[in-house]
């Protein structure tokens, strides 16, 4: 099994999209050619994702590292980034059966209508297999593993669920689209509430500012592009130890920042070609489901978040953050987390935050803070059991023969990472199971079993309304 799944996984979103949504698109009615092309469109944007997330990752990282060398900022929890955590994840036996298990817990909750999601994101599930994989190392146990796994399954597909309509009202050509990926839907609760508070205070309705309205009101400083250029020049302008290096690299700062410009121009250009290439799949998904199953009224099709990165005020929030993150890491105390390779992730907190705070920068911006403060402990507080999944799975990849795959943490160091280890689903999950263990457990399956009959009235009642 770990084979076989590994040998999928290998291939990648680019290589693998393409052939589901060909198979998907002629199954539902599609011809040949016109699924294969749309199929070909998001595997394209697949690859132009990675290549800008590359130019990132590779531009800002050694800038950072040197910021990180002037100042001593080094923290004791070494940012692995989100390669090394779905490198624990899959190099486990949770990780093998993670995705036969989870899509037949799918199956299960589609025909129990307690979810209208049917998520084929599969390369986003090894956020499953990473919480079910730190439990399991935890534990010694791998039943505990794939418990915590299909937890955080089930909740994310509740998630995706609530979050359906106003993430299809919020983003244009999305109908019929859910984001059943558990780091974004961990930010939701987040937004929730730090939404609610902020339109208590007086006069904080008149605040609101999208990212057009950036545009309007500050002009060029309010484009994502020019926000780019001026983050990176200031970062690399920081890298430097001396006045006199920083006359000499001008030409290196000037290269930066507008690397990082071109970073926040070509997210949204690339990410247009998911929405060209999923839309006949989706206007065919509908239609087909309108006339052949009248009892799976409103099915949804789970995707990537990948899909909304591209929008204005997730580029604007995501960019200002980057710096104030850091700055976090370094001031909070307790922290000993410092997010380097990681912040490429940072585009991916908001997919399902902006419907929620409708565009609004600033609301964006402190749902962002706050869940990203919090995150730093939770990343803190994780990174010893992390840590010890990282060497159990390093041991294991080296007894198979493959070394030069292998993830190892630096000597003196723990390890951590941003994405979904800094989820609160990973840390709540993590802990009722590791700590509390069968009390911890029935807390999650009765506060899981009480989400999924909500979550079953609700389609029940969308069905019936729709029917009428």
């Amino acid at each position: 099994m770990e084979q076989v799944f590994g040998y999928i996984i290998g291939l990648g979103a680019a290589v693998m999209m393409p052939i589901i949504f060909t198979v998907l698109g002629v199954c539902i009615g599609i011809k040949f050619s016109k699924a294969l092309k749309s199929g070909l469109l998001v595997g394209v944007g697949f690859v132009g994702l990675s290549i800008v997330t590359a130019l990132l990752t590779s531009s800002l990282g050694p800038a950072l590292n040197k910021v990180v060398e002037i100042y001593g900022l080094q923290l004791k929890v070494f940012d692995m980034g989100w390669p090394a955590a779905a490198s624990v994840a899959y190099n486990t036996s949770v990780g093998a059966f993670i995705i036969p298990v989870c899509l037949g817990v799918n199956i299960l909750m589609l025909l129990t209508k307690t979810t209208r999601t049917v998520n084929i994101d599969l390369w986003n599930y090894w956020h499953f297999a990473f919480i079910g994989a730190v439990v399991y190392f935890a534990t010694a146990n791998i039943w505990w593993g794939f418990f915590a796994a299909i937890i955080c399954y089930i909740i994310t597909l509740i998630a995706a669920d609530y979050t359906a309509k106003k993430f299809q009202s919020f983003y244009p050509n999305m109908e019929g689209i859910s984001i059943p990926q558990p780091f974004c839907a961990g930010f939701i609760p987040f937004a929730l509430v730090i939404n609610k508070i902020l339109d208590k205070i007086p006069g904080f309705d008149k605040l609101y500012i999208d990212a057009e309205g950036m545009k309007k009101k500050f002009g060029l400083l309010g484009e994502p592009l020019f926000l780019g250029i001026l983050i990176g020049c200031g970062i690399a302008a920081l890298s430097c130890s001396s006045g006199k290096e920083l006359v000499d690299r001008i030409p290196y700062i000037l290269e930066l920042g507008i690397k990082m410009g071109a970073v926040m121009e070509l997210i949204p250009r690339i990410t247009s070609l998911f929405i060209e290439g999923l839309k006949p799949i989706s206007d065919a998904t509908r239609d087909m489901i309108a006339r052949k199953f009248k009892g799976a009224i409103g099915l949804n099709i789970g995707m990537s978040p990948a899909l909304v990165i591209g929008h204005p005020t997730t580029l604007v929030v995501s960019l200002l953050l980057i710096p104030v993150t850091i700055l976090l890491a370094v001031l909070l105390p307790g922290n000993q987390f410092l997010p380097l390779a990681s912040l490429a992730g940072m585009f991916y907190v908001f997919p399902l935050v902006l419907p929620i705070t409708k565009g609004n920068v600033l609301k964006s911006f402190i749902v962002g803070l706050v869940a990203l403060t919090v995150g730093l402990y939770f990343v803190t507080n994780l990174a010893p059991y992390f840590t010890q999944a990282a060497h159990d799975a390093y041991a294991m990849t080296v007894a198979k023969g493959s070394p030069d795959g292998a993830l190892k943490i630096p000597d003196g160091f723990e390890g951590g990472a941003l994405d979904f280890a800094s989820s609160i689903f990973s840390w709540v999950i993590f802990h009722l199971t590791y700590s509390f263990k069968y009390i911890g457990a029935g807390i999650l399956v009765v506060g899981t079993g009480i989400l999924m009959m909500w979550n079953r009235r609700a389609i029940i009642k969308y069905q019936r309304k729709a029917r009428n």
